[in-house]
């Protein structure tokens, strides 16, 4: 009895130090865990135990897989959502499981329990009930999709091609049907395409990357698909049939990181009198490389939001309730922000958790850059999970100090301890941040 209890303990540390890392390994999107599960026997249905022990290891691996593919602060805030919809359903996220070992000890059926988890049909299920949503779980993307068809000298494109040539992509229009359904934001659309010279960025070849992610900065892309797709008429024909083939050859840029994170290449082929063959064969060989991209830049971005820091933001100052909202709305601008969710709002203050891909100084340095008409931003503190910001009047502002009613010089440094508790003002700030 004690060796096989010791057995169970130690498939457990396994599970904890081990079987994560050999998850990201594991094939496909499947990720694979040990766990461990219990359930009191009544009477003599020690059978009856040992399903439900089975079932409360594989509701542990399924909590697992959900906390390894949302960020932080979507885990908090989604609690309600894991318990009511997905572990009621653990099943469903199961590819396969085999029970280790499995044993009475002190009434009760323990087993230990090795399973692999979806992650693609978990992560489409959360998608589908809103979970992720297209503005704080996606990222931007940037097309640059140059296309030749059959009747093309060479492959045409919007950033980079001969005066007074036209530019319509038929894979470019499939890859748009593609992340539209998949709420996959593009910051170029309706063919609205901008000039790279007026965000001085300039284009050595058509397939200069290095422009490409200077461009997709420019516009505040997260990523950047830059690719070619080519179609031309193949030797095959019947009667007055022409078979066309097509290919696509995609790659994904990281803005952020300067890097090449995902490639993929599909082809096509389709039969037609005319060159509207081509044209399906493209669409074709563009929408299947695009459920791939998909796929990759989902799970890619999944991972990123994960590894973004998150700590707290305390501000305040005089005439806190304009200056914040004027703060605010700076800090939509800056795009390494994931998530700011307020953890206390008062009629002075407020505390702020701040999901950010960066250090706290760093987000520091950023709104420094910031200026506002009448005010300034003091940075009192930065730590590794903290920054605290004081609203200072501007050096321009020759205004009298304002004064609270014991005559208290309001512009003084307030002790931290203002950041503990409430503030009746409360319900007056929720509401006019809701803007």
């Amino acid at each position: 009895m004690i060796t096989q209890l010791r057995f169970l303990l130690i498939a457990f540390i396994i599970a904890v130090f081990v079987f994560p890392l050999a998850g990201v390994m594991a094939a496909g999107q499947d990720r694979v865990y040990i766990t461990t599960g219990q359930h009191k026997i009544s009477g003599q249905d020690a059978l009856g135990a040992k399903k439900a022990a089975v079932r409360e290891a594989l509701e542990k691996a399924v909590q697992s897989a959900f906390a390894s593919v949302v960020s932080q602060q979507k885990l908090g805030k989604s609690l309600d959502f894991l318990y009511d919809q997905l572990l009621v359903h653990a099943m469903d996220f199961v590819s396969t499981y085999r029970v280790i070992n499995g044993m009475v000890h002190n009434g009760a059926y323990i087993v230990g329990v090795e399973s692999k988890i979806s992650l693609e049909l978990m992560e489409k299920h959360l998608h589908d009930s809103g979970i992720f949503n297209q503005d704080r779980n996606n990222p931007k993307i940037l097309l640059l999709i140059g296309e030749q068809g059959p009747e093309d000298t060479q492959p045409r494109s919007w950033w980079w091609q001969p005066e007074g040539q036209s530019y319509t992509s038929i894979a470019e229009k499939s890859l748009k049907a593609v992340f539209d359904q998949a709420r996959i934001p593009l910051v170029v659309t309706e063919n609205n395409y901008p000039d790279p010279a007026a965000y001085h960025v300039i284009f050595s070849a058509m397939d200069d990357q290095a422009a490409a992610m200077a461009m997709g900065q420019a516009l505040g892309a997260d990523m950047v698909v830059f690719g070619i797709a080519s179609a031309q008429t193949s030797a095959n024909r019947m009667g007055n049939e022409k078979t066309f083939e097509a290919g696509v050859s995609f790659t994904v840029l990281d803005t952020d990181s300067q890097k090449e994170v995902i490639h993929t290449t599909a082809t096509a082929t389709a039969k037609s009198i005319n060159s509207q063959g081509a044209g399906q064969a493209l669409a074709q060989a563009a929408d299947t490389a695009g459920q791939t991209l998909k796929e990759k830049i989902q799970m890619f971005w999944a991972q990123t939001m994960k590894e973004k820091r998150s700590f707290d933001l305390y501000v305040e100052g005089d005439n806190f309730l304009i200056r914040f909202i004027a703060l605010k709305r700076q800090l939509k601008d800056i795009r390494e922000i994931e998530d700011i969710s307020p953890r206390e709002l008062g009629s002075s203050h407020a505390i702020m958790e701040v999901a950010y891909k960066g250090t706290p100084a760093q987000f520091a340095n950023a709104v420094m850059l910031k200026t506002f008409e009448d005010f300034g931003i003091e940075v009192s503190m930065v730590s590794d999970d903290a920054v605290k910001i004081r609203f200072v009047a501007s050096p321009v502002n020759n205004a009298a100090p304002q004064t609270s009613k014991d005559g208290a010089n309001m512009n003084a440094a307030q002790p931290d301890s203002s950041f503990q508790g409430s503030d009746k003002g409360q319900g007056i700030v929720q509401e006019t941040l809701q803007e």
